[in-house]
């Protein structure tokens, strides 16, 4: 029976891009998927003839750079196509529309407040400094301020220089930054409510916090400090939707020698010795590795896969406390034409992009607190886009697909567990709330995927829905994410190590999760980094 150099389980774009970085090293690797499909989050599915669904994750901006260009995922197929900007319809009837071309979201901030126009400059500047500060750390493994080892020491000098060179005013104002909310921080700029909107969706995406929590400002950041062609801040559409990351990295994989099993579900991790052998699947079959590599988040790997009685107490205690707390639901629709919305201009740009039903920051809190009485929100954040507007590949000619992401669904109701009748009431609470600002959106509907946590869950495996595989807080960054002396992609038990978004640097679509383990792991079996 064959013997991997590495087994990395779950087949998400994290697990398939430390298969490829290993790969590329040399090393025999298979990744193991539990799904008929692979992709994890980043998949692109038919679910309805004609129509393609980025039926999770939706846009891409994340991706490191670093990874595209190393692993040749424009050979392999994937092409990013940006988009203009983004849109806020108001309940007055007007607009905001945000833009990437300087001018032009200059001119469109200032329809609402000519001081707020002036003050984007500085907010821009801001925000700025802060992804200066933080990207250059997206690719390092984070040092462990316990360790006197050389690497270590120098890794703290290195994020002590980097805070050192901001200066004395911008070292209280980044201290400042990570802790505050997002509403405290707009504040500081802005005076126009649907400005303010606008910008704090990106601060509750995907997060268990609302606009005016502690420590949202600082995922606010995190969805800031993507980019697509250069373009710090930009987003874009995958063509062909999300899959085609996926199957990018896979072909990149393939194309080094590794291998991608599907219907390969890991009930538990071997382990003989204190040190890993391999796997076991749920069908009986055992695949024996030299390390095993989980892409699965912190608590299916450590409480799940593996045996509580080959870790230490103290770390499954801390496992267990690590903070993964869904928020989030998806709807995935097909149109059969193109919805009218009348608040925007028809040549208005920006709706190519995300469009959004929450004009005030005061409505996203609202939300918020239905998700703290354990109800999905009655008047929910929505972000939505129509990719078939600048890609048509994804539905037939004058067809449409529109992809919903939806703040907040808690993991459990107060009433009890997600059933069907409760998640068809959250997608049309979501229907309706879009239908009052298009009046013949609910004539086009042709299909309707609606994912609460549950689905999330249990079809794509994210504990409790979180997208992020763990909040982006603090208390959860660099040296304590996903727990303190574990920061280091590896675990208590030799062999066994971690590439998944519960790491550093966090969620999202951006690889480097997997990147960064990769990289620890070729360190460990001595050999130089992937080319």
């Amino acid at each position: 029976m064959k013997r991997y150099d590495a087994i990395v389980v779950g087949a998400g774009h994290n697990g398939l891009v430390a298969g490829c970085y290993l790969a590329r090293a040399g090393l025999s690797v298979v990744v193991l998927e539990r799904n008929p499909y692979i992709g994890g989050a980043a998949v692109s599915r038919e679910l309805y003839p004609g129509f393609t669904y980025s039926n999770c994750s939706y846009v891409c901006s994340l991706l490191r750079p670093e990874i595209f260009r190393t692993l040749e995922l424009p050979r392999f197929g994937l092409q990013v196509i940006p988009f203009e900007g983004s849109v806020t319809m108001m309940r007055n009837g007007d607009y905001h529309a945000s833009y990437h071309d300087y001018d032009a979201n200059r001119r469109a901030i200032a329809r609402h407040s000519a001081r707020d126009a002036e003050a984007y400059d500085r907010f821009s500047n801001e925000m700025t400094r802060q992804c200066r500060f933080i990207k250059p750390m997206l690719m390092k493994t984070p040092p462990d301020p316990t360790s006197f080892s050389w690497r270590n020491l120098k890794g703290l000098w290195d994020l002590g220089h980097a805070f050192y060179d901001l200066g004395e005013a911008q070292m209280y104002d980044t201290m400042r930054f990570y802790t505050m909310s997002c509403a405290d921080f707009l504040d500081q700029y802005f005076e126009s409510e649907v400005v303010k909107a606008a910008l704090a969706g990106s601060s509750i995406i995907g997060t268990a916090l609302g606009p005016h929590s502690p420590g949202s400002a600082y995922v606010m950041l995190h969805h800031y400090m993507g980019e697509v062609d250069g373009h710090m801040g930009a987003w874009g559409f995958a063509r062909g939707g999300m899959g085609a990351i996926s199957q990018a990295l896979a072909a990149s994989l393939k194309s080094q020698g590794g291998e991608i099993r599907v219907e390969a579900d890991v009930r538990h991790v071997i382990v003989s010795n204190g040190k890993v052998e391999g796997v076991a699947l749920a069908n009986g079959d055992e695949i024996h590795g030299r390390l095993v590599v989980s892409n699965l988040d912190v608590k299916r790997t450590f409480l799940d896969i593996m045996e509580e009685r080959d870790l230490p107490a103290d770390f499954v205690r801390q496992v267990r406390n690590f903070k993964i707390r869904g928020s989030s639901g998806k709807l995935n629709i097909a149109l059969d034409g193109l919805p009218e919305f009348p608040s925007i201009p028809k040549d208005c740009p920006a709706r190519t992009g995300d469009m959004h039903i929450t004009d005030s920051i005061e409505r996203m809190e609202r939300a918020y607190d239905d998700w703290k009485n354990g109800t999905w929100s009655k008047d929910p954040y929505v972000d939505m886009l129509i990719p078939t507007q600048i890609d048509p590949t994804m539905a037939a000619p004058g067809k449409h697909v529109m992809t919903v992401f939806v703040q907040y669904a808690p993991p459990r109701l107060a009433t009890g567990d997600w059933d069907d009748a409760s998640r068809e009431a959250f997608g049309q609470t979501v229907i309706d709330a879009i239908a009052g600002y298009s009046p013949d959106f609910k004539d086009l509907i042709l299909h309707v995927e609606v994912r609460t946590p549950r689905e999330l869950e249990n079809e794509v495996g994210l504990t409790e829905g979180n997208i992020f595989q763990g909040e982006l807080t603090m208390d959860q960054l660099l040296f304590n994410r996903p727990i303190p002396g574990y920061a280091q992609y590896r675990s208590p038990v030799r062999g066994m190590y971690m590439c998944g978004s519960s790491t550093h640097p966090g969620g999202g679509v951006m690889g480097a999760p997997g990147a960064n383990a990769a990289r620890e792991i070729l360190r460990d079996l001595g050999r130089r980094r992937a080319a």
